[in-house]
C-alpha cells in the first residue's frame, strides 16, 4: 500500500500569556475555539467538513472529557467533523499532528486539524480523598440532614483544596527538581543556561520586529503579543534572579525556566490532492516523526532526556545526521534541558552511555530556534506542539526548500522529534 505525502498547509495561535494575566477568567475550550476559529476565517474552512480535528489539554476539567469535538462544534466547520481528546503532557500538540498525519498518509482521511491548548489560570484543584467521598455520599442523601450529617463527616483541613503543582508522581519532584539534577549531572552552568534564555528573547522580539508571527497570531481577549517576551532583559539581569527549585546550589532560575502558560494553537493539515483542490499552499511536508520514553525513577537525571532516544531512532531510519538541517526546533522548557540533550547528541561517549551507537552530529547554533524558543514564548503544555510545527513549517515555506528538525520532551519520561521538508 503506497502512502500519500502529508502536508502542513496553515497554522494559527493566540497570543501565549502568563498565568492569571490576561486570560486569567478563561477557561480551555474558549482559548481552544479562538485558536480554531482563528484558522477557519484564515483558509475559509467555513461549513467545511474535514476528516478529523485532533488535540487535547493536559490538564482538564471533568467537564472537558470531550473537549475538542465540543470546541469543533462551537465554531464554523461542519458540525459532522468528528474530533477525538488525546494527551501526552508536552508532547500533545506535536502528537496530535502525528495522529492526523498517519491518518492522511494511509488515506482514512484527507485532512485535518492538529491542536492544543491548556489554561494554566482555570486549572481545577484537587479535593482531599475524604471530602470527595463525603460529597458523594451527601449526594446520595434524599434528606437534608441525610446530607448534612455526611458533610460533618471531614475535617477541617480536608477541606482545604490542594493546589496543582506538577510532581512526578513516582519520584515527588517537580520537572524543574529533576532539571536541576541534570544540569549538575551533566555540568551545565548557569552562565550557557543564562545565554540561552537572552538569545530566545532577542531571536523572538527580532521575529516580532521582522513581522514574522503578523499572520500567525490571531489577536485574542485583548492580547494581540505574546506577554512573557522580554526585550529589556539582559546577562546581568538573568544572572541576578535567584536560583528556583535548587535555592542552595541551584542554577536554574526563573529567567532559564519556562513558566505556567495559557495558550492555544492550531495546525492544518492535508493531503497534495487535498491541499490543491481547495486552493491552499503547502508549507512542508512532515517526513519522519519518533516517540520515545526513558527510564527516571532510578536516573533521576533523565526526566527530560527522551528525545535522544527518539532522535537516533528517527535519523537512522531518515538515512541522515544532525548536521542535514537547514533549522532546528528545540522545546525549551528549560535551558538545561537543552543543552543536557544537544550534549548527549553530539558527543560519542556520552551517547553510547545510552546505548546509542556513536554522537548523532553537531547542531549549528545560529540555526537553533531562530524565531525564539519556549523560554522567550512561555509553554501552554498542550499548545507548544502547533506552534513549534507552525515556525518551522513557515521558515521552510519562506526558504522554498530544506529540512526542519523538531524536539520535544515531555513529563513522565517521555519525547517526540520530527522532520519537516520542503
Amino acid at each position: 500500500m503506497e502512502t500519500k505525502k502529508v502536508a502542513i498547509v496553515g497554522y494559527s495561535r493566540i497570543p501565549f500569556a502568563r498565568i492569571n494575566t490576561a486570560y486569567a477568567d478563561l477557561d480551555n475550550q474558549e482559548l481552544l475555539e479562538a485558536a480554531l476559529n482563528g484558522l477557519i476565517n484564515k483558509y475559509r474552512l467555513q461549513g467545511k467538513l474535514l476528516g478529523e480535528v485532533a488535540g487535547g489539554a493536559v490538564i482538564k476539567h471533568i467537564s472537558e472529557s470531550n473537549l475538542i469535538r465540543e470546541s469543533v462544534m462551537n465554531t464554523a466547520l461542519d458540525p459532522a467533523t468528528p474530533a477525538c481528546d488525546l494527551q501526552q503532557a508536552c508532547d500533545t500538540g506535536i502528537e496530535a499532528a502525528v495522529y492526523i498525519g498517519n491518518k492522511i498518509a494511509l488515506g482514512q482521511i484527507e485532512s485535518g486539524i492538529a491542536c492544543g491548548v491548556e489554561a494554566m489560570s482555570n486549572i481545577p484543584f484537587e479535593s482531599a480523598p475524604r471530602l470527595r467521598k463525603a460529597l458523594l455520599k451527601a449526594n446520595k442523601e434524599k434528606s437534608a440532614f441525610g446530607k448534612l450529617k455526611q458533610l460533618l463527616t471531614p475535617k477541617l483541613k480536608d477541606w482545604m483544596p490542594i493546589a496543582y503543582k506538577g510532581q512526578e508522581p513516582k519520584t515527588g519532584l517537580v520537572m524543574g527538581g529533576h532539571t536541576e539534577i541534570t544540569a549538575k549531572y551533566y555540568n551545565i552552568s548557569r552562565e550557557e543556561q543564562d545565554e540561552l534564555a537572552l538569545k530566545s528573547h532577542q531571536n523572538m522580539a527580532k521575529a516580532y520586529d521582522e513581522g514574522f508571527f503578523d499572520d500567525m497570531i490571531i489577536p485574542a481577549f485583548g492580547l494581540d503579543k505574546d506577554n512573557n517576551l522580554r526585550r529589556d532583559t539582559s546577562i546581568e539581569k538573568l544572572s541576578q534572579l535567584k536560583p528556583a527549585f535548587d535555592k542552595e546550589n541551584g542554577t536554574l532560575t526563573a529567567g532559564n525556566s519556562t513558566p505556567f502558560t495559557d495558550g492555544a494553537s492550531a495546525l492544518l493539515m492535508g493531503s497534495e490532492e487535498w491541499a490543491n483542490a481547495n486552493g491552499l499552499p503547502i508549507l512542508a511536508y512532515v517526513t519522519f516523526s519518533e516517540v520515545a520514553g526513558i527510564e527516571y525513577v532510578e536516573n533521576k537525571q533523565n526526566l527530560l532526556l527522551a528525545p535522544v532516544f527518539a532522535a537516533d531512532r528517527m535519523l537512522r531510519k531518515a538515512g541522515m545526521s544532525l548536521e542535514d538541517f537547514d533549522y532546528y526546533e528545540i522545546h525549551e522548557a528549560f535551558a538545561a534541558q537543552v543543552l543536557a540533550t544537544i550534549k548527549i547528541w553530539e558527543n560519542d561517549d556520552l551517547a553510547k552511555k545510552f546505548g546509542l551507537e556513536k554522537a548523532l552530529g553537531k547542531i549549528d547554533r545560529s540555526k537553533l530556534n531562530v524565531k525564539g524558543g519556549s523560554l522567550a514564548v512561555a509553554h501552554p503544555f498542550a499548545a507548544t506542539g502547533g506552534r513549534i510545527i507552525g515556525t518551522l513549517a513557515k521558515l521552510l515555506h519562506e526558504k522554498g526548500s530544506g529540512k526542519g528538525f523538531i524536539s520535544i520532551c515531555a513529563a513522565r519520561g517521555q519525547g517526540v522529534t520530527m522532520i519537516l521538508e520542503k
